[in-house]
């Protein structure tokens, strides 16, 4: 099926894409454009998988992709540490499907649709 380029060259893609996906891992739910939400969830799928793997490798990927914010180097510490302590255990019986995407609407300045993806 492909993906979307969402407007953006390739670095300015992957950056959002690791954005996104440690917001969601930090705040459990994000408001975004309903085109950022179907692109982010299959990056946020395979995360979790690496939190319920939960080895030293998986930890190493997940860490290499997760967004470590210079200025605040222990939110990715934290970020890294919640999905492997908290959300790949709560995941552990559950064989993929763990993100919702609710539509919310259009967005009032430009009317793009918005959506909120959540961890189930």
């Amino acid at each position: 099926m492909g993906y979307s380029k969402l407007g953006r060259d390739t670095s300015a893609r992957k950056a959002l894409l690791r954005d996104l996906a440690t917001d969601i891992i930090i705040h459990e739910r994000i408001e975004t454009t309903e085109a950022k939400a179907k692109e982010i969830r299959p990056v946020v799928e395979k995360l979790i998988t690496l939190g319920k793997r939960g080895d030293l490798h998986a930890r190493r990927q997940a860490a290499a992709f997760v967004r470590d914010r210079l200025a605040d180097e222990e939110e990715n510490q934290d970020a890294v540490q919640k999905l492997f302590s908290d959300i790949g255990p709560r995941y552990e019986d559950r064989q993929g499907g763990y993100t919702r995407i609710l539509k919310v609407g259009k967005r009032k300045g430009d009317g793009a649709e918005t959506a909120i993806i959540e961890l189930v």
